[in-house]
């Protein structure tokens, strides 16, 4: 009997444990896709001109940081695998390349990042998320 009384115990404080670890992942499942999406983006169209000054071309996202106008931005592109497939080499995203990138800039005006969704080279368009161009 009292061991019947402990697996009961036992079977609801694993249940509980379960419970919370599901409601603290999924949690951390809403905070990766606030900042991997779009939600920290405005909407419409923005256009940033500059240099390379950093790299950082990994997963989850490629990384930039930007001369532009004498102010330093913040850039994401795509994975490595979006960058390869809109035609982007790691050589054309180097320091002391020039780009004109097109997305979406942070919600908060003070800070200077953005999200790209075309990268513009020479005047050549390399489109990392084509469907949101339309």
């Amino acid at each position: 009997m009292i061991s019947t009384h402990c697996d009961t115990l036992k079977n609801g404080s694993i249940r509980k444990l379960q419970l919370l670890l599901a409601v603290v992942l999924l949690g951390f499942a809403g905070l990766s896709q606030a900042h991997h999406g779009w939600s920290w983006t405005m909407e419409g169209a923005f256009q940033l001109v500059g240099v390379v000054e950093e790299a950082t071309l990994c997963n989850p996202h490629g990384v930039l940081v930007m001369n532009a106008e004498g102010e330093k931005w913040t850039v994401e592109v795509g994975q490595p695998w979006r960058n390869e497939q809109a035609g982007l080499t790691d050589a054309m995203l180097a320091p002391g390349a020039e780009l004109t990138l097109v997305g979406k800039r942070s919600l908060d005006p003070k800070e200077k990042k953005m999200k790209v969704e075309r990268v513009i080279i020479e005047g050549r368009r390399f489109d990392l998320y084509p469907e949101r161009l339309k």
